[in-house]
């Protein structure tokens, strides 16, 4: 790969835009659904799956179900994204706990906290 082709890369990554908002995983045989904050929206998914795979998940009742249902019965969902444009760290940590909260009871669900 030549210098400035690998300059772009680097560029376009740091450019990018990151996700920010409310997730959901919901378990479809039992119509349980957990809540969560994602920073990267698009990867949070798989950090949890794997836990849940590897039976390490620090939500014990996501992990509970999971082991009872299996992953076939689980989704993951972007509930809400947040626009983070114009926001101080400390805003945009508040809102999303906001929204959290919003949802944990508009939903009845419990909070994934990592």
């Amino acid at each position: 790969m030549n210098r400035e082709r690998r300059k772009q890369l680097v560029s376009d990554y740091r450019e990018r835009k990151v996700a920010r908002g409310i997730f959901a995983v919901r378990c479809h045989a039992s119509g349980e659904v957990w809540l969560g904050i994602g920073r990267s929206l698009d990867n949070m998914q798989n950090g949890i799956w794997f836990t849940l795979r590897l039976g390490t998940h620090p939500v014990k009742t996501l992990q509970a179900a999971w082991n009872t249902h299996g992953e076939e019965s689980f989704v993951y969902e972007v509930v809400e994204e947040v626009d983070a444009k114009d926001m101080t760290p400390y805003m945009l940590q508040s809102l999303l706990k906001e929204r959290l909260q919003h949802w944990q009871s508009e939903w009845n669900a419990e909070a994934i906290r990592i």
